[in-house]
């Protein structure tokens, strides 16, 4: 039978339940703590070379990682998955990654998503989801771009809350990796020197916005920012989190690497140590004893860990969802509307009169699909974001389900001649071609266990058989040196170009010249320069890591049966020259707010496709601009869209301001908003955006200022429209 008892930790959530606070019923737990318990909380709850030992044979993150599980009071404990695409537990539902969510712009999608993951992480016993990953990219190389949503401050925080709003209603949700992180090779030795406006006015507004959604966690980063680890960093931990912005939350450190000193970091304002019993295991109590830090250290994080615990017990959907739900045919749904409204479409040139896509179903009698990931189930990288979902529709799946009387010639190989030769005689070739986890992703090599500063973390593996064999593996010269502490396969890391393969052009080239209705699509998670063979075909859209459900879902939007409605989340230049300097290996780097589609603006350089950028298979048109609600912090845009194509279609309002007067050293344009609407053929509907006037401040010594006195606001269709309503404020 099971037990009636009620713990004290199910009172302290009832008290809450009840209209109590939860600061006294943290506070209240907390004094039933023995001294050892207290502790506890600090740090995960599995022994180190255990633990890491059944990683390395089980895979990474397969179940919850419990850390400050208390038993005897009924305290759960923060009971880890990772993300962002989805859950990394069990078998769960692979949604696209986040770069290609971003690119529908559209938040309340992205909270459905949310909703989605928290219902399958609380199904498998998880509640804290470490998913929100909101980096800024300062340079598309960055190897885990596809983790975070695009290159602006407005989307990343925008996206960010509605994840944490979606996931909440059923756990802790996490916003990482706090901050500065942007670089992969190098994020165990990279220190980013960066000023206060940059940091303030650029590389922090998108927390500040999840903290604000109430977001339960912080996950600090691994890199040091102006000389101090993000995991130690009081600047960062204290002064700026809780002081500035008043997080009430838990701060959590990056696993294994992301702290370099048990009481510093506890000292800063580091709650808890990911993921296993480690350093704090090992060297706080003696940290205590000689009064490196103290035991008020150790209670206020307790207080933090147990009140957000209890808050979120409190406060969470009623509903127990069941197992069924993970993988349901619900969430599978999703995950394809989310990956068919990522699609963007690029380019889309006239063969015949007529643009390439969508393409006439009634005129395909043959098709020619190329490309080594046509039938590759491709959703993303193999580290720690890494989603085992049952199944995965490829390309070449989704397309013959779609097409069943339709021939296919396939040509998976890497041969232009042969893809040339079975283009030929098709009606239409598709081309599926970008990058696997081979090419970019999350990277940890077996040096980390080689290099003495990150050895100095690691427990000591004395007798210990489990750290032996680790420590052994990882050192071996015949190690493959990928991503293998993970539990996955393929090298990863950042990109080293931003070009497809040499013999992915050399393969495009060919298949453009021999079927002139050729449309490649680039499996990727940010941007890809195509210069070189831009003009050989006439139709390109991104179809991004797309998913559990990705084949099925590129299939209709290239069948037209849904619009090409994605819309890029960042800018894409026709040179690597137009970037900001980029070196993987450097260990230090010093960021400005000079990125992506500002540096291109403030340069004089035309993006190849800009921020915002995607076309459709219909036509609109906007008119009867409305400025109406204006706070302190925003203001409304009414704007009326028309859809005056001949078909349905849905479209992307975006809202820029242009500061008039603001000098050379602001950016020339930047985003206030945002709204995606639907529209049938000839309908017409009031749109309304809420534009946000943060991003037209400017940092100083004190606070936040308008950059200039006159703002032109640009209404249109992507960043720089010529044909974008303007209005003045």
């Amino acid at each position: 039978m099971p037990s009636t008892t009620v713990s004290p930790f199910q009172v302290a959530v009832a008290a809450v339940r009840a209209g109590g606070a939860a600061d006294s019923a943290a506070e209240e737990l907390l004094t039933l703590l023995t001294p050892e318990e207290r502790l506890s909380l600090l740090d995960g709850d599995a022994p180190f070379w255990g633990a890491m030992a059944d990683m390395l044979g089980n895979g990474y993150n397969r179940a919850p990682i419990v850390m400050g599980a208390v038993e005897r009071l009924g305290i759960p404990g923060l009971r880890f998955s990772d993300g962002p695409r989805g859950v990394t537990l069990g078998e769960s539902t692979a949604f696209p990654v986040s770069m290609a969510r971003g690119a529908t712009w559209d938040v309340a999608l992205e909270e459905q998503i949310g909703l989605a993951i928290g219902r399958e992480l609380r199904a498998q016993g998880g509640n804290f989801y470490g998913g929100v990953c909101v980096n800024l990219p300062r340079h598309p190389a960055w190897g885990r771009v596809q983790e975070t949503y695009g290159e602006d401050p407005v989307l990343l925080g925008e996206f960010g809350a509605a994840l944490t709003r979606g996931a909440q209603r059923n756990a802790m949700a996490v916003v990482k990796h706090f901050a500065l992180n942007s670089m992969e090779n190098a994020r165990f030795a990279v220190d980013v020197t960066v000023d206060d406006r940059a940091l303030h006015e650029v590389y922090l507004p998108h927390f500040r916005r999840v903290i604000e959604e109430g977001v339960a966690g912080v996950m600090s980063s691994y890199n040091s920012v102006n000389g101090e680890w993000a995991g130690q960093n009081a600047g960062l931990l204290t002064d700026v989190l809780r002081g500035m912005w008043g997080f009430e939350g838990v701060t959590v450190s990056d696993f294994i690497w992301g702290i370099r000193d048990a009481a510093l970091s506890l000292r800063a304002g580091l709650d808890v140590e990911e993921p296993f019993a480690q350093l704090r295991a090992t060297r706080l109590p003696a940290d205590l004893d000689a009064g490196r830090a103290s035991w008020a250290d150790v209670d206020r994080a307790g207080r933090r860990i147990l009140r957000t615990q209890i808050l979120s017990y409190a406060t969470r959907d009623k509903e127990e969802p069941s197992r069924g739900v993970v993988f349901s045919d619900e969430h599978r749904a999703l995950a394809r509307l989310a990956a068919q409204r990522s699609i963007v479409l690029l380019k889309n040139d006239q063969v015949g009169g007529a643009p390439v896509l969508p393409l006439d179903r009634a005129a395909l009698r043959k098709v020619a699909l190329i490309g080594r990931l046509a039938d590759l189930p491709n959703t993303g990288d193999h580290g720690s974001s890494d989603v085992h979902a049952p199944s995965v529709v490829t390309v070449r799946e989704g397309l013959v389900a779609a097409l069943p009387d339709t021939e296919f010639v396939f040509v998976l190989d890497d041969d232009p001649q042969a893809a040339a030769a079975a283009s030929a005689a098709a009606d239409v070739a598709i081309v599926i071609a970008g990058y696997t986890s081979e090419d970019e992703g999350e990277y940890v090599d077996a040096s980390a266990f080689t290099d003495p500063a990150l050895l100095a973390i690691l427990p000591s593996v004395g007798d210990d058989p489990a750290g032996q064999a680790v420590i052994a593996g990882m050192s071996n010269p015949e190690s493959p040196g990928s991503i293998n502490i993970l539990g996955g396969s393929g090298i990863g890391g950042d990109r080293a170009s931003l070009r497809l393969r040499p013999i992915d052009a050399e393969i495009i080239r060919a298949v453009g010249s021999a079927n002139p209705r050729t449309v490649v699509s680039i499996v990727t998670g940010g941007a890809v320069i195509i210069e070189e063979w831009r003009e050989s075909v006439p139709a390109v859209v991104i179809g991004w890591y797309s998913g559990a459900e990705g084949g099925s879902a590129l299939a209709k939007v290239l069948l037209g049966e849904e619009d090409a409605s994605g819309r890029l989340p960042f800018s894409i230049p026709t040179s690597e020259a137009h970037l900001p300097f980029f070196d993987r290996d450097a260990t230090s780097v010093t960021y400005d707010i000079w990125f992506g589609q500002r540096l291109l603006d403030r340069k004089g350089h035309a993006a190849a496709f800009p921020l915002g950028w995607g076309l459709s298979y219909t036509r609109f048109k906007l008119s009867d601009v409305v400025i109406v609600g204006r706070d302190k912090d925003g203001f409304d845009v009414r704007v009326r869209v028309a859809n005056t194509g001949e078909r349905a279609g849905r479209h992307v309002v975006q809202v820029y301001g242009v500061p008039e007067g603001a000098g050379d050293d602001f950016p020339t344009r930047v985003l206030l908003g945002f709204a995606p609407v639907r529209l049938d053929a000839g309908e017409s509907e009031e749109v309304a955006v809420r534009a946000t006037t943060r991003p037209l401040q400017r940092w100083t010594a004190a606070g936040f200022r308008p950059a200039s006195e006159r703002t032109r606001l640009e209404i249109g269709a992507f960043s720089g429209d010529p044909n974008a309503l303007s209005v003045r404020i």
